[in-house]
């Protein structure tokens, strides 16, 4: 039996994080999913988190100036991250970054959308994502 999934929402206003929240527990039934909203919240969620979904327009206190930014500066070896945007340019330059594919909130009920979260998810857990020491090919 797999380990219950730690999602972790970065950078995501309120009522946002709530629909992503509504539907990851609809998707992934098990999983933990918790928020970070500043750059501290992050770093202490890389050790033990699966999956990053990352804002594009980071909302909170961080230093990155927008997702792409932070998906760039995470460090190796962390979760799998993945960039939440409409916008196909900001999404080509996450995967650039090293996220794996993501999706916008306009496509938060689409199929594609569903697939690419258990894409990740299979990531992480056939990494050991989660667990300290993992590889990250996909930040």
């Amino acid at each position: 039996m797999k380990a219950p999934q730690r999602i972790v929402l970065v950078g995501h206003c309120g009522p946002d994080a709530a629909v992503l929240r509504s539907t990851l527990r609809r998707l992934v039934p098990g999983a933990t999913v918790d928020r970070a909203n500043d750059d501290g919240q992050v770093a202490a969620s890389l050790p033990t988190a699966d999956l990053l979904l990352v804002n594009r327009a980071l909302d909170g206190d961080f230093e990155a100036a927008d997702g792409v930014e932070m998906i760039r500066s995470l460090p190796p070896g962390g979760p799998i991250t993945m960039l939440i945007s409409n916008f196909p340019h900001a999404q080509e330059s996450a995967v650039a970054a090293g996220a794996a594919p993501g999706f916008g909130k306009a496509e938060i009920g689409a199929q594609h959308t569903a697939d690419r979260l258990a894409y990740a998810l299979t990531l992480a857990l056939s990494r050991g994502q989660g667990k300290p020491g993992a590889a990250n090919e996909h930040r």
